[in-house]
C-alpha cells in the first residue's frame, strides 16, 4: 500500500534508487548546511528515528569561486605535473612486470618522460582551445539558501519540539 506521505523511500533507511521529490512535513528551517546538520544531530542524540528525516536544500544556486589567473607558463606546468604523475605510475607498473634484471629504472625514466611530454601536449590543446576565453581557474559548489528539514508526519510533532528546545539553547553551547 503506498500512501501519499511517503518519504520516497522503499525501505526505512534507504534512499531511492531514482530521483525522487522529498516528503514529509517540515519541522525546521536554516540558514546553513552545519546548522541543519546539527538539528539532525540533535534529534539523534534524543532517540528520535532519524531514518525518517531528510535535509532539502531549498533554493539552489551554483556558485563558482575564480581561484586564480591562468597564464600558458601555469598550464603547462600543471600539465607536465600531472603527466609526470601518471607516467610515473605507468613506469613503475611496467617495471614490476620487467624480468631484465638491472633495468628496472629504464620502464620508470621512460614513462615519467612520456608522461610529461603528453601532459604538456594536452594541456596546451586544451588551453589554446579556448583561445582566451577563458584565462582564470575556479571552483564550483552547489549551495541552498536554506535548509529545511522534513520528518514524516507521524514522528513531526515530537521532531518540532525537540528542536524547539534546541533553539532554546545558547548556540555555543557544546554536547557532552
Amino acid at each position: 500500500m503506498t500512501s501519499s506521505f511517503s518519504s520516497g523511500q522503499n525501505r526505512a533507511g534507504v534512499p531511492p534508487r531514482l530521483p525522487t521529490p522529498p516528503t514529509g512535513w517540515p519541522i525546521g528551517s536554516y540558514g546553513t548546511y552545519e546548522e541543519a546538520q546539527r538539528a539532525v544531530d540533535f534529534l539523534a542524540d534524543g532517540d528520535f528515528p532519524v531514518q525518517e528525516v531528510t535535509i532539502v536544500g531549498v533554493d539552489l544556486m551554483l556558485v563558482e569561486r575564480v581561484t586564480g589567473r591562468l597564464t600558458w607558463g601555469r598550464v603547462l606546468g600543471t600539465g607536465a605535473a600531472s603527466g609526470a604523475w601518471f607516467g610515473l605510475f605507468v613506469g613503475v607498473l611496467l617495471s614490476l612486470f620487467n624480468s631484465t634484471p638491472g633495468a628496472s629504472f629504464g620502464p620508470i625514466l621512460v614513462g615519467l618522460v612520456t608522461g610529461v611530454a603528453f601532459g604538456l601536449i594536452f594541456a596546451a590543446v586544451g588551453y589554446g582551445s579556448t583561445r582566451g576565453k577563458r584565462d582564470f581557474q575556479s571552483a564550483s559548489q552547489l549551495v541552498a539558501g536554506r535548509y529545511d528539514v522534513l520528518c514524516q508526519p507521524r514522528s513531526a510533532e515530537r521532531g518540532r519540539d525537540l528542536l524547539a528546545k534546541l533553539a532554546m539553547r545558547p548556540s555555543d553551547v557544546k554536547k557532552d
